[in-house]
């Protein structure tokens, strides 16, 4: 199992664990984060957009030309952002720690 821990809008901290290979869109919506995921993972939104803790970010896979594409169109974007459904667990990212943006933005609406 690979250990989660979210940190919601409001700043309050929620653990959660999923098997390798589990997307982390799936475990954020397992745990009750307002993650819309309306693509179903097929990188056409941005409602999985998450805030990836600087310390974890560069353990992840680079981000595709498609997801940065995608990432343009989502609220409050940092330099670590991620769709969550493009991350896939790994034993590397146990412990990994991932921030709700406050805002979502979903451009299929517009």
């Amino acid at each position: 199992m690979v250990a989660v821990t979210f940190i919601t809008a409001e700043g309050e901290k929620v653990a959660a664990e999923a098997a390798e290979g589990t997307r982390l869109l799936e475990v954020a919506q397992a745990a009750g984060m307002p993650l819309e995921g309306t693509c179903e993972g097929q990188m056409a939104c941005s409602t999985c957009h998450v805030v990836v803790a600087p310390d974890w970010f560069d353990k992840l896979k680079p981000a595709s030309a498609d997801e940065e594409d995608m990432l343009d169109l989502a609220a409050d974007v940092t330099r670590t952002s991620r769709l969550s459904c493009q991350i896939a667990l790994t034993p590397e990212l146990d412990g990994i720690e991932v921030r709700i943006p406050g805002e979502a933005r979903d451009m299929q609406l517009r």
